[in-house]
């Protein structure tokens, strides 16, 4: 039986390609959310549907209201009520350092990490809520450590834009936890993927991931485990939690 239709944002590669297929091996119908990589999105499709569970692939700019609610109208139609979303979009943007960071560059990341998830998450309690005569659901937003380590030198910026997403968190866990809404965040480490790649650093999660205090970077695989379970009924009584899965770090 399906748990339902859960949408993941950013699904078509790293973090959020691991957690589509673990939550569709888990129960979950699976919107695949994608910005650009179309055959990588179909690619994470088929292997849900390899999985017994169905999908639907939708491209949609995750930084854009229109296309957000576009992607929760669509997902909806295809595959039923939503019941589940990870907040898995995001960027780091450039490594700078502050004095180096142009407007544009900040505002790219904030709008992405922090307005965007905010406007998903607004659609989705919309759809999930039980005061609104639905049948309530679970959301998980990607956080990061970077938010209390400030990512010097390298990210600030997305440090920011990741403390901001914890702040949401806390506060919007809070309230719609009585509309049936249970609201969470996976706080990653050193994660190989290409995400480092996309920043200018291709090697950087096999040079930092030796210096955590675990002693290498965790696979995308490690982190979904962590935003599957808080999706599911065994964390039914986490609320506003702030999950880290970083080595030790």
């Amino acid at each position: 039986m399906s748990k339902g239709l859960c949408i993941i944002t950013g699904a078509s590669r790293g973090i959020g390609a691991a957690t589509a297929l673990l939550a569709a091996r888990d129960g979950w119908d699976i919107a695949v959310n994608y910005a650009g990589n179309e055959s990588a999105a179909r690619t994470v499709a088929a292997r849900v549907e390899a999985e017994g569970r169905k999908s639907v692939v939708i491209q949609a700019d995750t930084s854009k209201e229109a296309d957000i609610v576009r992607l929760f109208d669509e997902a909806e139609a295809a595959l039923g009520p939503v019941r589940g979303l990870v907040n898995n979009a995001g960027i780091t943007g450039k490594i700078s350092q502050v004095r180096d960071m142009s407007e544009a560059a900040i505002r790219e990341v904030m709008q992405l990490n922090v307005i965007g998830l905010m406007l998903c998450c607004r659609e989705a309690v919309r759809r999930m809520s039980n005061k609104d005569g639905a049948a309530g659901g679970a959301i998980v937003n990607l956080s990061s450590i970077a938010s209390r380590l400030g990512a010097p030198n390298e990210f600030t910026h997305y440090a920011a834009s990741k403390g901001a997403v914890d702040s949401f968190t806390l506060g919007f866990a809070r309230e719609v936890i009585g509309e049936g809404v249970r609201v969470n965040a996976v706080a990653p480490g050193m994660i190989d993927t290409d995400i480092h790649a996309s920043a200018g650093a291709p090697d950087r999660a096999a040079r930092l991931g030796a210096t955590t205090p675990i002693g290498r970077a965790a696979a995308p695989e490690e982190v979904a485990e962590a935003i599957v379970w808080l999706l599911s009924d065994a964390a039914g009584y986490c609320a506003g939690s702030i999950l880290d899965v970083s080595g030790g770090r």
